[in-house]
């Protein structure tokens, strides 16, 4: 059991602290019981590399040569509108989706969350590796806190992670955010992504190659850094790992 100081809000007029629904987290789900959690994210690619030399600017007079410019002087920068893709993956020990890709002319809003991503991807997929149980984890976007994407979890899942014990903006906490999609990125602009079909070409090439042991890994950090995180009464808490 955790023994952390205890939430003061104890009356039942505000909800519960981070900290507090985090513990609550730690203690429900054991480590037997995240063998079985999906973690599911989604993440936009873009053809530009985030740090691309070619795009470096810098305030110097016309008579300056590059060379002669320190490198601390320079503003890195990307181009503003460069093409991309959305994608959205669920992974759980010892098992992954495939990689889907967002239909581009769409709005990720919560029809299309329930309808499409969670309805005809995500789920039928969980359900055909997962079999008979499995334990659902989404983060907090409003498309994926709203009341009919909770109930139809509700209805079509065996047990998920509500939207009440898992906090919003919590990238540290999902393995896909703080392991999965760093890899794929890191894989992906080793040379340069000339136009968005070349994008979708390699990310798919990537994801069939990932390592079953890249994603095992990751998500057995998910309590260390649950715990850690408690800590740290819900702040930042990367140094503490």
């Amino acid at each position: 059991m955790l023994q952390e100081a205890s939430c003061p809000r104890t009356d039942g007029s505000e909800p519960p602290c981070k900290t507090c629904t985090l513990k609550t987290v730690a203690e429900k789900y054991s480590p037997s019981d995240v063998s079985f959690i999906w973690f599911i994210d989604e993440k936009v690619f873009t053809v530009a590399t985030l740090n691309n030399p070619q795009n470096d600017r810098v305030y110097a007079s016309a008579a300056s040569r590059e060379k002669e410019v320190t490198a601390e002087r320079l503003l890195r920068t990307r181009p503003t509108f460069s093409k991309s893709v959305m994608v959205s993956v669920g992974v759980l020990k010892l098992g992954h989706t495939s990689l889907i890709f967002v239909d581009p002319s769409v709005k990720v809003d919560g029809a299309y969350y329930r309808d499409v991503l969670l309805t005809q991807q995500l789920l039928p997929a969980i359900w055909e590796i997962s079999g008979e149980y499995f334990i659902f984890q989404q983060d907090g976007a409003p498309a994926q806190r709203a009341r009919e994407t909770i109930c139809l979890l509700e209805r079509a899942t065996p047990a998920f992670i509500s939207p009440d014990l898992w906090p919003p903006n919590s990238p540290d906490l999902n393995p896909v955010d703080y392991k999965i999609w760093g890899v794929m990125q890191q894989r992906l602009y080793r040379t340069t992504v000339h136009d968005v079909e070349e994008l979708k070409r390699r990310l798919v090439a990537i994801w069939a190659d990932m390592e079953q042991s890249v994603i095992d890994d990751a998500i057995d950090q998910w309590r260390k850094r649950l715990h850690a995180c408690i800590r740290a009464r819900g702040e930042h808490f990367k140094h503490a790992l």
